[in-house]
């Protein structure tokens, strides 16, 4: 590996990939431009199959290009195996992708080339085809992307994927996160920086299955929402001050109309309804509550997840010359 040119590390989780490693690693060597170096990050993330031997075994012809082999010794996920390969890699920008193939190697280049132009982090985005995923999923997706967007602080790019370039910068910022149940896209969205987007077609997966079935998925998108907004905290507490008004409110002109007035508009409420509206305007105070107790938890989950303060973009030191 030339020591001249700089380095870009490649992050590949991998799962019960053995099949498409060395697929995966001839797509790179015929795509991956020869202006820098590169190490090829491997995280097996516990695989039950050969992954890991394969791995251990692979060789490439290029010269610029290493791997770098990282073994979990229990499957702790996607997210974790990412996190663990963005701790290890050195390059001065990460491409995070996956060995599936379905994120195109071919792709990197573009990827490149706009952080080249100044940008921090470099999305790749999904182009929406019916032929990726099932019906279920894609209803799904829409249904989180549009619930996302509405509670979270940091607006998601619809079919935005982790197949994406961060710059050194942010690589180092993102290692400070703690956080055990996390969306690792989401959190480097969190941190702002340059962004910019590339399009891109997933191809079919030659090998293997998804890991990732529909209890995994719905596992992540409740992760993301209780990760990136606060809302759910609060939802009881909202609850809890509509009915009370709403409730509150109807007692009101019931007691008056009944009991002051004497009936003048022969509503002939029941009793057993003056005891509903009551119990629900109590609810309507318990959920008040609970919403009380949740900002509080929301103040002890900010503190314990312990982000940033702020995030620096640049470090720099001027000195007056006389």
């Amino acid at each position: 590996m030339s020591s001249k040119l700089p380095l870009i590390s490649l992050v590949i989780p991998c799962y019960n990939e053995q099949e498409n490693i060395k697929p995966f690693l001839s797509a790179c060597e015929m795509s991956l431009p020869v202006d820098y170096n590169y190490e090829l990050i491997f995280v097996n993330d516990a695989s039950t199959d050969d992954t890991y031997n394969v791995i251990k075994s692979s060789k490439i012809s290029r010269k610029d290009m290493s791997i770098v082999q990282l073994d979990l010794a229990r499957n702790s996920g996607k997210e974790i195996a990412v996190t663990a390969g963005l701790h290890k890699a050195n390059g001065k920008a990460v491409v995070i992708i996956d060995a599936d193939l379905q994120h195109p190697p071919a792709v990197i280049p573009e990827l490149i080339r706009k952080w080249e132009q100044g940008s921090e982090v470099v999305i790749g985005v999904r182009k929406e085809d019916r032929k990726y995923a099932a019906w279920y999923k894609r209803l799904g997706g829409k249904i989180f992307y549009k619930i996302i967007n509405k509670i979270s602080e940091v607006p998601i790019v619809p079919y935005a994927t982790d197949f994406r370039l961060i710059d050194r910068m942010v690589v180092d910022e993102f290692n400070k996160f703690t956080e055990r149940n996390r969306m690792n896209r989401g959190l480097i969205d969190w941190l702002g920086f340059e962004r910019d987007y590339v399009h891109f077609t997933p191809a079919s997966r030659i090998h293997g299955e998804p890991s990732y079935s529909l209890t995994k998925l719905t596992g992540l998108a409740l992760n993301s929402i209780i990760g990136m907004s606060l809302i759910p905290l609060k939802l009881a507490g909202y609850l809890g001050v509509l009915i009370t008004i709403i409730f509150g409110l109807l007692g009101f002109l019931v007691g008056i109309e009944m009991f002051l007035f004497k009936d003048p508009w022969h509503l002939n409420i029941a009793n057993s309804i003056n005891l509903a509206i009551l119990i629900i305007f109590l609810i309507g105070l318990v959920l008040m509550a609970l919403g009380l107790a949740g900002l509080y938890i929301a103040a002890i989950h900010t503190e314990v997840t312990n982000r940033p303060l702020y995030v620096l973009r640049t470090k720099q030191r001027r000195t007056q010359q006389n």
